[in-house]
């Protein structure tokens, strides 16, 4: 039975701590004793987490500089789980914030302690969940998130310089919580100031009123590298009191990427109609989205999010799934002509660069880059000994057409007359599956083409390769 009373929270033996104190004794406790600290973050064991354990046991505000789509915000809001379950507060209407009963901050929590009895003053708990705030900073106002005068308290009689004046923002109100701000340098030059008073006084001053809070909060911020550093955007005294900086980036390598990807999507790939995706077309969606970071065509400095090879792959097994509704297969395969539905998925996540991509459009630039990405995983899996075998083939004036709506059985009655010349290809996924065959043939093929060993025709959603 929690306590109800300030009374009872005394005899219980509850001690009032900060709340950058609460989360550093519970962060050591949980690293003690082998807790998982960041559930769900991948890629970042060596390099973006030890920063921030380090900052926790140091007290810091931080800040979370990177490219959009690298767990910025999850980051931030995984910090709530080193706040204790719940805290009591002073629960009285005429307070705007969660008082800490030993040492409330306002003039209505000072009152009510100093003058009722112990067992009067009643006493709630703030669950963990609710002490944690963030606000996007475009468009958003001192008022929003420091405070404003309030009109209508003062026509109802309350002095401009009383607390009963104020409307508290976000900050006052996450008193004894976490507040955080994303793209920090997106912020009006007033609102900076604001951030940087509580930074370093830790209290709130509204229109320079003589009305002044001890305010107990930690403060996180995030932002872009680009914006972030460019001359002016955010003021330097604010840069210069945020504690730690932690640099968060895209996976190092590829099988992390790939874990990343699956388990942001959340797919099912079981069920009435199941999916196996071949490895290969796993690592060619990741692979997509590497060579989107390193292409001439693609701005960097607003990076490629990892929602860009999570949208993709929704859409490669969605496409699968649909073939194999439509045809009556099981399992279903994607395959490289799934890739041509991945504009729906991709288009609006890259921003071009005008003086990379010149007259190209983004449906262009992302056709050029899965012809990279294709190229890049066909090198690592296929061993060119063999292959200019299946490349002759197309001189005897052999056509193949493949296509995201062709029953996989096309593919097969398709190489019946030159079976010896795709065992190199089956040896890519080994497997007896024809919708498996099919997505292996079409891998090979599109790598060819993407080794300027065969060419291509389109049209009307199907692909004829042949001899140039």
């Amino acid at each position: 039975m929690l306590p109800t009373n300030l009374k009872e929270l005394r005899d219980s033996g509850w001690q009032s701590r900060t709340v950058k104190e609460e989360m550093r004794q519970n962060f050591l406790r949980m690293l003690r004793d082998g807790d998982e600290l960041f559930p769900g973050i991948l890629g970042y064991e060596d390099t973006v987490i030890p920063e921030i354990n380090l900052a926790l046991i140091a007290g810091h505000d931080l800040l979370f500089l990177g490219e959009k789509g690298q767990a910025k915000s999850r980051l931030m809001r995984l910090l709530v789980r080193f706040l204790d379950e719940q805290i009591p507060y002073i629960d009285i209407p005429a307070s705007p914030v969660h008082e800490d009963p030993y040492h409330p901050i306002t003039r209505a929590g000072k009152q009510m302690v100093a003058e009722t009895l112990e067992n009067q003053v009643p006493i709630a708990w703030w669950p963990r969940r609710e002490r944690y705030a963030e606000r996007l900073a475009p468009g958003t106002k001192f008022a929003d998130i420091i405070g404003e005068i309030d009109p209508a308290k003062l026509a109802a009689g309350a002095s401009m310089s009383a607390e009963e004046s104020l409307h508290f923002g976000l900050i006052p109100r996450m008193h004894r919580g976490i507040f955080a701000m994303n793209e920090i340098p997106e912020l009006d030059e007033l609102v900076q100031v604001g951030l940087f008073n509580i930074l370093e006084e830790r209290d709130v001053q509204i229109r320079g009123y003589p009305v002044q809070f001890d305010v107990d909060v930690m403060i996180l911020f995030s932002a872009n590298p680009a914006t972030y550093n460019r001359s002016g955007k955010v003021i330097p005294q604010l840069k210069d009191r945020i504690g730690s900086i932690i640099q968060t980036h895209y996976p190092r390598d590829r099988s992390v990427g790939i874990e990343i990807m699956e388990q942001e999507a959340g797919l099912s790939l079981d069920g009435e109609y199941p999916v196996l995706v071949p490895p290969f077309m796993k690592e060619i969606v990741e692979q997509i989205s590497r060579a989107a970071r390193k292409s001439k065509y693609i701005d960097q400095q607003s990076g490629v999010s990892a929602r860009f090879s999570i949208a993709n792959y929704r859409t490669l097994v969605a496409s699968a799934r649909h073939r194999a509704v439509r045809l009556g297969e099981r399992p279903a395969v994607p395959r490289i002509s799934d890739l041509a539905h991945l504009h729906s998925s991709s288009l609006g996540k890259l921003e071009l660069d005008m003086m990379g991509s010149h007259q190209m459009s983004e449906r262009q630039v992302l056709d050029s880059i899965q012809a990279e990405a294709i190229r890049a995983v066909f090198d690592e899996y296929v061993d060119r000994h063999g292959l200019d075998e299946i490349a002759k083939i197309f001189a005897r004036g052999v056509k193949i057409e493949v296509g995201d709506m062709l029953p996989s059985k096309h593919y097969a009655e398709r190489i019946q007359r030159v079976p010896k010349a795709w065992e190199k290809t089956f040896e890519v996924n080994p497997s007896d599956s024809e919708a498996v065959r099919a997505s292996c043939i079409e891998f090979v093929l599109a790598g060819l083409y993407a080794s300027d060993r065969i060419s291509r025709s389109e049209q009307h959603g199907r692909i004829v390769y042949e001899l140039p």
